[in-house]
Order: C-alpha cells, then structure tokens, then sequence
C-alpha cells in the first residue's frame, strides 16, 4: 500500500518526514497494542486529538451516520419479508429480538425502527423480499465502503484493492456483522427466557437467584465479547493495510466501545430530561434523534482506530529516534 502524499494534512515537509512512519504502520503491524514501548498515555491521547481534527473525523462521522440510516430500513424491509414469508411466529421472536437495541437506542428513535418494521412486516411478500434484498446490500456495500475510506485516512493509506474486491468484501463483511448481531440479541433472548423459566420452576429461592443471576451475567458477557469481535473485524477488513495481524482486542476498540456505550446511555438520559427536540423538528424529530446515535455510531468507531493508528505511528517514531541514538 502506498501512504497517503498528503500524510494527515499536514504541512509537505512534514508529511515527507512522517512518510516512513505510516509506512512501516502499514508494512509492520504491532504484534500488541497495549504495549506502548515507552510511549505515554498522554502523547497518544494528544496525538489522537490532533489526528481526530486534521483528518475531519466528525464530518466522517456525519457520513457514516446518513449511510447506516440509508441501509437500516432496507434491511429492515429484507428481515421482515423474509420472516414473513417464513412464519409470523418467526416475525415475533425477532421484534423480541429487536427490543434489546431499545437499551442503548432512545426511545423515539426506536419507534421509528419498530414502526417500519411492523409495517413492512405486515404486508411480506416474495417481490418484497427481492427489492429488500437488492436495496440492502447496495446499502450497506455503500456504508463499509465509506467505513473503509475513513480507515484508510486513519492508517493513511490509499485504497488499491479493485472495485469489485472491495464491494465484495463490503457485502460479505457486513451480512457477517449482521449474522453476528443477530446471534449476540438471541443470546441476550435466550438467557433471559431461561432465566425466567428458572425462577418460575425452582422452589428454593436462593438457588434460583443465584441461576437467574449467573444466566444474565453469561448473557450480557457473550454480548460485550460479541461487541469486541464485531470491532475487530472492521478494524481488521476496513483499511486497506499492506500487512495486517488480528487483535481480539485494542485500547482504540476498547475506548469506542465504552465512548458508544456512554455516550447512547447520555443521549438517552438527555433526552428523557431534556425532551425538546420535537418542538424544535417537529415530526422529524425521532428521525434526528436516530440519525444523531447514528453519527456517534460512527464517530466512536473512527476514533477507536485513530486510537490504535496514533499508537503505532507513535512507536514507530520512537523506535526510530532510538536507532538513530
């Protein structure tokens, strides 16, 4: 892979400068993140910051956010049509599966998620589920497609994989992400199904607090490793890198999952206190609401890899000065 000429925005001198640096991220991936090599926490975050704004990840973050809300009611209309060409039983296991985003997703955003799910839900048919099918993976080809090039300007790499590669691997990437949610919801289902079905058959109490518990504790730590996964493997696939080295998990994953977390948790509580937006939008305003937890969305996931970019460039640079020494 050839590093970007114009490096992060930055001055042509400096970017000259920096050139080795993000070609040896490219060439020579750390075998671990967390190992700085002497480099300190606060030089990472300092460079991140930096980063962050020269490479414009918040406008990024606005893109990524109208392309996760153009591919989410096609793939909607695709579920449903499938599911209910299947059984309306199968339509009602997965709107209960669909109840578990309502933890993280605001309420109003979620209404519109479920509104057009039972909508489209009620009428499946075969024509249906083709044009669902077609539109949902063009969508969300399109979507990874815009995940890859910001990786790429995090890594500070040019995309050189050939067009039908790269959609390619879109479409496979995301039907594997997709796979992998719907696996984490019917866990989270399926240990709260059995953990009602335990204290509803176990006589001693105490012994049943104690399933019970060990039931949703299993469920919800099959949910974060599931969420860590899905983190890696669009860390892993997204940039177009020369070399690459699988990490189960990095301080950028870690950090996004827990700025995602916070922040739809804030959103949440900011909304439920501060409830305004529909005087301000109108009957726009769920849909704002929904494309706002998009953009963080987005924006954690950017920022997690700028995280793990800046950790590398910073001890390679390290390394360099110290061979030079």
């Amino acid at each position: 892979m050839m590093v970007s000429e114009s490096g992060k925005n930055a001055s042509l001198p400096e970017a000259e400068g920096l050139a080795w640096v993000w070609e040896q991220v490219s060439r020579s991936p750390l075998e671990s993140l967390w190992d700085f090599q002497g480099v300190s926490v606060w030089l990472v975050l300092k460079r991140t910051g930096k980063a962050a704004i020269d490479d414009n990840l918040f406008s990024r973050a606005a893109e990524l956010g109208y392309y996760f809300l153009f591919a989410l009611f096609p793939t909607l209309i695709c579920a449903s049509a499938i599911l209910g060409l299947a059984a309306r039983s199968a339509t009602a296991i997965y709107v209960s599966l669909l109840h578990y985003f309502a933890l993280v997703v605001p309420p109003a955003a979620f209404g519109i998620v479920m509104d057009t799910f039972n909508q489209t839900a009620a009428a499946a048919s075969g024509g249906k589920f083709l044009l669902g099918l077609v539109g949902a993976l063009w969508s969300a080809s399109v979507g990874f497609s815009a995940i890859q090039d910001g990786m790429n300007t995090v890594y500070r790499v040019r995309e050189t994989r050939p067009y039908w590669i790269a959609r390619g691997a879109c479409i496979l990437v995301t039907l594997l992400l997709s796979v992998s949610v719907t696996v984490n919801l019917a866990v989270l289902l399926g240990s709260d199904f059995a953990a009602h079905a335990v204290w509803g058959h176990v006589a001693h109490r105490w012994v049943a607090w104690v399933v019970v518990i060990t039931l949703r504790v299993v469920g919800w730590v099959f949910a974060l490793l599931m969420l860590v996964v899905q983190f890696s493997v669009v860390y892993y696939y997204a940039p177009d890198l020369a070399n690459k080295r699988w990490h189960w998990l990095t301080p950028g994953a870690a950090m996004g999952i827990a700025g995602w977390v916070a922040a739809s948790l804030g959103l949440k509580v900011y909304l439920h206190y501060f409830n305004s937006y529909s005087l301000t939008y109108g009957s726009l305003g769920a849909v704002i609401v929904l494309l706002t937890w998009f953009y963080i969305t987005g924006l954690m996931l950017l920022l997690g890899a700028e995280i793990n970019s800046e950790i590398q460039a910073a001890v390679v640079e390290r390394q360099g000065v110290v061979s030079k020494e």
